[in-house]
């Protein structure tokens, strides 16, 4: 078994072990002192085994500091994915919560996320999770917060009319 060495000598152990100390990523850190370990002469699977590590892990790591140094030792972060509805519908979105629903046509007072959901799949052809419409109401600002429904056929004077009728308290 050939031992894989660390052919980047820019650092020393003292001064990885003191890198370690100063970083503020524990996952790094550990890897520094691995690698130190490794440059002060301990086999692999000693190392590997007091960082709590794989000896083929600190293979991999070692073969990433030997690449891009001591920034090769942090996690690397994957690429964010792509957002599910473009700005043109969330401005569409955005107009369908502030006219609200029509009952005649949607068959509800106030929006849900469901009914959004079934809204977005009808007439945009996206296809979200209930969850992910809520998340996109968030980011909008939106809260679960919203006025009391009434309903379409109420008629204010006669409101009115049953309140003066009323004997009072």
């Amino acid at each position: 078994m050939v031992a894989i060495a660390i052919t980047r000598v820019d650092l020393t152990a003292a001064e990885l072990r003191a890198a370690s100390a100063k970083s503020r990523d524990a996952q790094a850190a550990r890897r520094m002192l691995a690698l130190a370990l490794v440059l002060e002469g301990a086999d692999r699977k000693t190392a590997a085994e007091t960082c709590g590590m794989d000896r083929q892990t600190l293979r991999d790591w070692v073969h990433r500091y030997n690449a891009e140094g001591l920034a090769g030792l942090t996690n690397h972060r994957g690429a964010p994915r792509p957002r599910r509805l473009d700005p043109g519908q969330v401005s569409e979105l955005v107009a369908w919560l502030e006219a609200g629903p029509d009952p005649a046509v949607d068959g509800v007072v106030r929006w849900r996320r469901l009914d959004l959901q079934r809204r977005l799949a009808d007439r945009l052809g996206v296809d979200l999770h209930e969850r992910t419409v809520g998340k996109y109401l968030a980011a909008l600002g939106y809260r679960r917060l919203s006025v009391r429904p009434r309903h379409p056929k109420t008629d204010p004077a006669a409101q009115e009319a049953f309140k003066k009728a009323s004997p009072r308290r």
